[in-house]
């Protein structure tokens, strides 16, 4: 039986062998914690690389998100439909239309001052109020009745004289002509008199098409105030180059931006239906019409110049993002992407076709990322201050 405590030389030897072994141990352990450690600093740089990923980063916290108009989207694949982008004009549909002309010369009030184009109005209704009492060729009411009162004096005068046969018969029938075109006057004039004025009223009943005076306005006998249409209704014709004409057959309805206020109309939302698809141009242009007709809420406005998105057949599996989420510098396009609630990064995005409200996004985003789609001029404002350079976050 051999004994660990064993004395002697042998025992000795084997003991100086057994702490040479320890420590061989020791320095390869050392050696192993040396190399451990240089896979540390081989870490570290793989950390650093990290951070110069995410060099730039955009401090910019809940309470500031809270402050302003502020909203994320996630970025998911949908379907995108394939757009035309062109211009175009909107027009009065075809219908029964009639001008509010002015009954005499004067200065135009409005009868309701919240008139405007789009307007429901009846037959008969008073639409405005005309005043000449204060202008240089005197109050045109008052010369009316004036015609009027001297005209009959001067017929029931020549109605004595022909039968004693003093005046000629054709001097009596320029009286009596004279007299009958003064009364038609006095009587349409007298119907329409207010105490305000001379009154215009709607001809037909319908909706005010287009206004064409503003209050206080001077105005003469017989010039256009307003026109009122039966049909509220309104056009979209847009023009398209002919190299799009094998493209026309797949589109079914169009967005469109007005230059007045920059918003972006829907004709799925405003009751549109597509009503041609020219075969071709007319000879005189270079463009075929396509025409859509659509409700008018009164927002739009009759005979402007509008951009327009024709909108096709759809893409399926699109990443597209709102126009709001992207900002542009000197001809580059950028998004901000969250990194961490309250951590940006502002990533530049190559962009594809447009139908007025979202925008194809062809490379620099990937699905399930989230972006900001609201309030990024904040958060762009907030770059300019609240860059984090190199700063990081557990990975």
């Amino acid at each position: 039986m051999t004994s660990c405590g064993h004395s002697g030389p042998d025992g000795q030897g084997s003991s100086r062998e057994a702490e040479a072994r320890d420590h061989g141990t020791e320095l390869h352990d050392h050696e192993s914690e040396g190399h451990d450690h240089a896979s540390e600093n081989h870490t570290g740089h793989d950390h650093e690389e990290k951070e110069h990923d995410h060099a730039g980063e955009i401090a910019f916290t809940k309470e500031q998100a809270a402050r302003t108009d502020f909203e994320l989207l996630t970025v998911e694949p949908a379907p995108f439909r394939d757009v035309i982008e062109t211009s175009g004009r909107i027009l009065a549909a075809q219908g029964d239309e009639a001008a509010v002309a002015a009954p005499v010369s004067g200065i135009v009030s409005f009868a309701d001052k919240k008139l405007s184009d789009g307007a429901a109005v009846s037959r008969g209704e008073t639409l405005f109020t005309i005043s000449s009492k204060e202008i240089a060729e005197g109050d045109y009411e008052q010369r009316i009745r004036s015609a009027y009162t001297q005209a009959e004096t001067a017929f029931r005068r020549a109605e004595k004289l022909i039968g004693d046969r003093i005046i000629t018969q054709t001097e009596y029938e320029q009286a009596r002509l004279a007299y009958e075109n003064a009364k038609t006057a006095y009587d349409a004039l007298a119907s329409k008199s207010s105490a305000k004025g001379t009154r215009a009223t709607a001809p037909i009943g319908g909706f005010v098409k287009s206004l064409s005076v503003g209050e206080g306005d001077y105005v003469t006998v017989g010039q256009s105030l307003a026109t009122v249409s039966q049909n509220r209704k309104l056009v979209l014709r847009a023009e398209v180059s002919q190299k799009y004409a094998g493209r026309l057959r797949a589109v079914t309805s169009a967005n469109f931006e007005t230059p007045y206020d920059g918003r972006v109309y829907s004709l799925a939302e405003m009751g549109g239906r597509l009503l041609s698809v020219g075969k071709g141009s007319d000879g005189m242009s270079a463009y075929i019409p396509v025409t859509f007709e659509f409700n008018n809420g009164g927002e739009v406005i009759p005979g402007s110049f509008v951009e327009v998105f024709l909108l096709s057949a759809p893409r399926p599996e699109t990443l597209a993002v709102p126009l709001s989420a992207v900002t542009e510098d000197q001809g580059v396009y950028s998004v901000f992407v969250q990194l961490d609630p309250e951590t940006y990064v502002k990533r530049e995005v190559k962009l594809g076709a447009s139908d007025g409200t979202r925008v194809q996004i062809l490379e620099g985003l990937s699905p399930g990322e989230t972006i900001v789609s609201r309030g990024v001029a904040q958060v762009k404002m907030a770059s300019f201050s609240g860059a984090i350079p190199g700063h990081t976050h557990s990975h």
